[in-house]
Order: C-alpha cells, then sequence, then structure tokens
C-alpha cells in the first residue's frame, strides 16, 4: 500500500470528518478528558502544521497523528505527570511566545479496518520528521499502552516492567516505539483525568453502578471512582513517557 504524509496545513478538507475518526478510534469515555476537551479543538486552529494525516492514492485518510510543541528540559523530573500537563503547558508556552525545546505525540489514531499494517511505525515516523524539520531533536510521548485495559487493576508501575521472552516490552504499542530505539522513561499513573456525572460514566461504559467504591469497565486501563453523594466517577488514565532522542 502506497501511504504519505498530508499536514493540515496542505489539505484542511481532509479533517472534516475528523470526529468520524476518533469515534472509531477511541473508547467513548476517552474523549471526554477535564483537560484534554479544553484544548483538543484548537490544535488545528493554533498548532495546524503539527497535524497530519496518513492517506492512500485516492487521498483516503487511514490514520492521523496530533502532536505539540511543548518545553522540556531533559530530565525524568522534567516530563511533567503526562498528557494532560504537557498539552496545558504547550499552550502556555505559546501564549508566552516561547522557544518549544521538543515535540509533544499526542495521538496516532489509525482506524480499525487498518490496523496491522505497519501503519503504527508510519505514524511515529511522520511525527519524527516533524520534529526534526521544526528543529527539535526529542519527540515526547504519554503513551497510552494497548494491552493495559486487560489488565486494569494491575498498577502501570508493574505493567510497565513486564517483557516477552524474547526481553522485548509486552505492551504492542510500547514495543513499536522501543523497536524504533526510543527509551522508556518512566510510567504515569495519573497521565489524563476524565470526571463525569454517574448518569454520564453509565451512557460512556455501558454499565451501571449501583453503590459507591471502586469499579473496572470495558477499554478502561484503570478502574473508576464512583461517589454517589458528589454524582461523581473520577478516572485518571495511566500512560507511559517514552523518549525518541532524534538527533542520536
Amino acid at each position: 500500500m502506497s501511504v504519505r504524509v498530508v499536514r493540515y496545513v496542505e489539505r484542511p478538507e481532509l479533517w472534516e470528518d475528523a470526529d468520524a475518526v476518533s469515534s472509531a478510534v477511541w473508547p467513548e469515555y476517552n474523549r471526554h478528558g477535564d483537560v484534554l476537551n479544553r484544548y483538543w479543538g484548537r490544535l488545528v486552529e493554533d498548532f495546524p502544521e503539527f497535524q497530519f494525516a496518513l492517506c492512500d492514492e485516492q487521498d483516503e485518510v487511514l490514520a492521523e497523528g496530533h502532536t505539540i510543541p511543548c518545553a522540556w528540559d531533559g530530565t525524568s523530573e522534567g516530563l511533567g505527570d503526562g498528557i494532560d500537563e504537557m498539552l496545558a503547558g504547550a499552550f502556555e508556552l505559546r501564549n508566552a511566545d516561547s522557544k518549544p525545546t521538543a515535540l509533544g505525540a499526542l495521538a496516532a489514531e489509525i482506524l480499525p479496518s487498518f490496523q496491522g499494517r505497519g501503519l503504527a511505525d508510519r505514524v511515529l515516523e511522520a511525527m519524527a520528521d516533524l520534529a526534526r524539520g521544526a528543529g527539535l531533536s526529542n519527540l515526547l510521548a504519554p503513551v497510552r499502552p494497548t494491552f493495559k485495559a486487560r489488565y486494569p487493576i494491575t498498577p502501570i508501575e508493574r505493567y510497565v516492567t513486564w517483557t516477552l521472552d524474547n526481553g522485548e516490552p509486552f505492551d504492542p504499542w510500547i514495543r513499536v516505539h522501543v523497536r524504533r530505539g526510543a527509551r522508556i522513561v518512566r510510567p504515569i499513573p495519573n497521565s489524563m483525568r476524565i470526571t463525569g456525572t454517574i448518569a454520564e460514566w453509565e451512557q460512556w461504559t455501558d454499565m451501571r453502578f449501583p453503590e459507591d467504591g471502586q469499579y473496572t469497565f470495558p477499554a478502561g486501563l484503570a478502574p473508576i471512582a464512583i461517589d454517589h453523594r458528589r454524582d461523581l466517577g473520577t478516572y485518571w488514565e495511566p500512560n507511559v513517557w517514552i523518549i525518541h532522542s532524534l538527533d542520536e
């Protein structure tokens, strides 16, 4: 399959069905991040040159990639607490008219019908090319592990240490990054916060939450905390910090 990278600034009309792509890729709950939703719609307005699609010969969109220039001091501590902090910090950096020092990888959205064809690696390659083109030598990725939903009660700190018999990472998405030479820096237990009313969470998950407590749910990477008195469901999505050093 012939695949080419098309930036938003080149063909903005390709993003007319962007919401349909997100709906096909992400579980419903994952599209309601407290911080993520505050900024997500502004990516193509404020950072159009850092959003791209993978297209075939007929201009059919196969995948989308979302990135954002951000600041990083080169230390593990300087990475912060995941995608929420990285995204908010990138917009603050822009508002302050300060110079970015790295590119943050926000999402790789591959349509289900095209998954398993090597496009994940192509998305990461395109992200790395964007970073190099902007003069940035590191790609920072708060990675959402593919198989973590199968083990929702296992802490991310333990999950990230699991390996296959050959020593490679157990998780397939982490494995794609590592095979490109990236390094796992540390787990992020509280990367993306999602809150909603109990009714909203029941709609998002197609479950009932009859009493207070911790619940696992379909496609959730960790349990959700339900509080009926406050009519509140609180979920923290765990990620893993992975760094691609592009000048090596």
